[in-house]
Parts: structure tokens; C-alpha cells; sequence
């Protein structure tokens, strides 16, 4: 039996990051239209063809008893899920991925408001779960506290290769801050690109320093993003390994931008009219990070020395690389002196760059395409995270 207590625990949490994510999209576009189970008219329902080869297959997948066979095709699994309804996701910023993965199979874009833990998972009233990589698929997964144990009898839908990934943390300023104080820009993305290269190649050490910063997790569960976030900077969307920390995949960020145009829907008029107009120049500048490259010496001397970053959530390994850049001394190396700020709190990363209280930010690229859309003008100089972290995770067995 799960453990009552572990599942309340991660409850508060995810509820937390919730509300974090609520009022970030809320400040970004103003009256953004969050999609949910009934968002997409366009694609409102199945034909009766599809119902019928969705019945069959449902058939097949689940001949192993209660769950999805271990060779279920990715297809088969989601027409299932869709067909009863449990396809799940959060909502707040990355169910464009579900939904255009559901498109590229001629299904509906619904799908189930999933609630911030993992009990709907758990329960069975939720086939296809939304997870990311390293935060709620080790929950279900490990047995560790807060977990649920599942081992592995869990597999999941990867939307890297299902051609559907969007990008997701990255490294952002305001477009004036970054004209006005450039060396300060550069310098920051020299130090925090040191930072998560020493983390990549060091997870263990690095999950253990941001432990001592203040964990939001256990020190088990800290250790094990640490292991799957290092995979996510370090890999890209086509399984590349990636050496180059921090660089801007074009071909990645138009394709992130194209999903965002299709799928984000935003009921004041201006806003979508600048989201359907919207270029690559609009959310990018990729010369900061290339002449942070450089060398060192050609830095220069920041222009503001005392500069803050405000991260998605409470310290954890999903930000390992700024901790890791501050413990080792490499903000001070460059003439910087950093602070982090947690996320987590009533003002969202977007809405506390755009209006001055931190100088940099930590967000989904998805999430900085709503805020300009709506009326700011934020601007991307790293792109930390070269794929999705998103997967869909079913069960399988008996």
C-alpha cells in the first residue's frame, strides 16, 4: 500500500508549483485561455472509423490483463487512452506537447486536467500520466520517500521522439537589460554555463550541494534529477550528445515556436494577433552566448556587479548549475555577485524580470513566447535544457 503521508506531501508541493505556474502564465498574456478537456473545438471529436480501430486496438494493447502489453505500439496506447478519455496533463504550459501528439494521430487535442500528484496515476483514472523525466516519473517509479513504487512496471511516451518536444528551461533577461548591460549578460552566462558543465560531468556532488542550499526534495529524489536533469542538458531533441552548455538549437527553437503559434490560445485579440506574427528574433538573441564563449578575458567588466536570478521553484537539482556556479566561486570569478532567488512565491520569473525585481529568470521557452505576446519584451540568451523533459508514462502488465 502507498503511503498516505508521501502522497499529501508531494500534494503540497505540486499544488505549490501549481499556483507558481498559474500566475506566471496569468501575468505573461493577460487573459491567456489555459487549454483543458473541453479547449479544442477545432478537433472537437473522432471520427467513428477511428472509434471502431480504437476499439480493436484496445483489444490488443491491454490482452495482457489490466494494463498496456510491454510491445504495445506508442499508437495503439494512445488511441486507447484518448478513445477512454485519460490521456492526462496539468495544464499550465506544456500541454501543447500532448496536443500536438494527440494531432499527429488524428485524435482530439482533449485531455484530462490532471491534478498535481501522481494518485490519478496511481488510481487507474488516468492511463497516460504527464510526467517530467525528473520529478514525477522517479516518484512513480522509485520506492524512496514519496515514491510510489512502481519499478518497472512503468514505461512511457518520449515526446523528443515523437517529434513533438518543446524547450523547455532556459536563461532569460529583459531585451533592454541586455543592450544596457552586456558584459553583465555575458558574464553571467560564462559563470552559469562553468556551473552546469561541472554538474553535468559531477551530478552526484552537485545534487548534494544544492541539498545543502535548502532541498525542496529529499536528498534520494535530489540524486535522482540530478541524473535525469543531467540528461536533458546534455542531450538533444534528436539524441545528440551536446557540448556546447547553453547553446541555442535554431532548428529546436523554431520548431518550439511553430507548436507554441499553433496551440497556445489567448483570447485577447492583440495578444494573438502578435503571437500568430511572431519571428525567432522575438524570443532570441544567441550573440550574448556566443561571445560569453569566447574566453574569459574577453568578458570585460560587468557593467551591474550585484544581479539576481529567480528560478521556476525551490532549490533542486533541476537548477543544479546556478548552485553549483555559486558554491564554486564562479560568479565572484567574473566580478559578479549573484543571488538566487526561488520561485515558488506569488510573483512568477516572467512577471519579476519584465518589471526590474530580478535581473534574470529561469522559465520554459513556451511560457516566454505567452509573456511577449501579451506585452513584454523578454529575450533569451541560454538555452540550458536541449530537449523535453515531458513524457506520457502508462503501466504495463497484469
Amino acid at each position: 500500500m502507498k503511503s498516505v503521508f508521501k502522497k499529501k506531501a508531494y500534494r503540497f508541493v505540486s499544488l505549490f508549483t501549481a499556483l507558481t505556474l498559474t500566475l506566471g502564465l496569468a501575468a505573461c498574456a493577460g487573459e491567456e485561455t489555459p487549454s483543458s478537456s473541453v479547449s479544442s473545438k477545432a478537433e472537437s471529436a473522432a471520427s467513428s472509423s477511428v472509434a471502431s480501430t480504437v476499439s480493436q486496438e484496445s483489444e490488443a494493447v491491454l490482452k495482457e490483463g489490466k494494463y498496456y502489453s510491454a510491445d504495445a505500439t506508442v499508437e495503439s496506447i494512445i488511441k486507447d487512452a484518448a478513445d477512454q478519455g485519460k490521456v492526462g496533463n496539468w495544464g499550465l504550459g506544456n500541454e501543447y506537447e500532448v496536443q500536438a501528439l494527440l494531432a499527429k494521430y488524428d485524435l482530439p487535442i482533449q485531455y484530462l486536467s490532471q491534478n498535481f500528484d501522481m494518485d490519478g496515476f496511481d488510481d487507474d483514472s488516468i492511463l497516460l500520466a504527464s510526467a517530467m523525466t525528473y520529478n514525477e516519473l522517479g516518484l512513480i517509479k522509485n520506492d524512496y520517500d514519496g515514491g510510489y513504487s512502481y519499478g518497472d512496471s512503468v514505461k512511457y511516451i518520449d515526446m523528443n521522439d515523437e517529434g513533438v518536444a518543446m524547450l523547455e528551461d532556459n536563461i532569460f533577461t529583459t531585451r533592454t537589460f541586455a543592450e544596457e548591460n552586456p558584459n553583465t549578460v555575458k558574464a553571467f552566462i560564462a559563470a552559469s554555463m562553468k556551473g552546469w558543465k561541472y554538474a553535468v560531468e559531477n551530478p552526484e556532488e552537485a545534487a548534494e550541494i544544492v541539498y545543502q542550499y535548502g532541498s525542496s526534495v529529499s536528498s534520494e529524489h535530489q540524486s535522482y534529477m540530478a541524473s535525469e536533469v543531467k540528461k536533458l542538458v546534455e542531450t538533444d531533441t534528436n539524441g545528440k550528445t551536446v557540448t556546447d552548455y547553453g547553446v541555442i538549437d535554431e532548428e529546436a527553437m523554431f520548431s518550439t515556436l511553430e507548436l507554441a503559434q499553433k496551440y497556445i490560445q489567448l483570447s485577447d485579440s492583440a495578444a494573438a494577433e502578435k503571437l500568430a506574427a511572431m519571428t525567432a528574433d522575438d524570443v532570441y538573441d544567441k550573440s550574448y552566448w556566443e561571445a560569453a564563449m569566447l574566453s574569459e578575458e574577453a568578458l570585460g567588466t560587468p557593467e551591474k556587479k550585484e544581479v539576481s536570478i529567480q528560478i521556476k521553484w525551490l532549490p533542486q537539482a533541476q537548477f543544479m548549475g546556478y548552485y553549483v556556479a555559486l558554491n564554486k566561486g564562479y560568479y565572484s570569478e567574473v566580478g559578479l555577485d549573484v543571488t538566487i532567488v526561488p520561485g515558488g512565491g506569488d510573483i512568477s520569473e516572467t512577471t519579476a524580470v519584465y518589471t526590474g525585481q530580478v535581473d534574470f529568470g529561469v522559465t520554459w521557452v513556451s511560457n516566454l513566447i505567452a509573456a511577449n505576446a501579451g506585452g513584454m519584451n523578454l529575450l533569451e540568451i541560454a538555452q540550458v535544457y536541449q530537449r523535453s523533459g515531458l513524457v506520457l508514462a502508462y503501466k504495463i502488465g497484469g
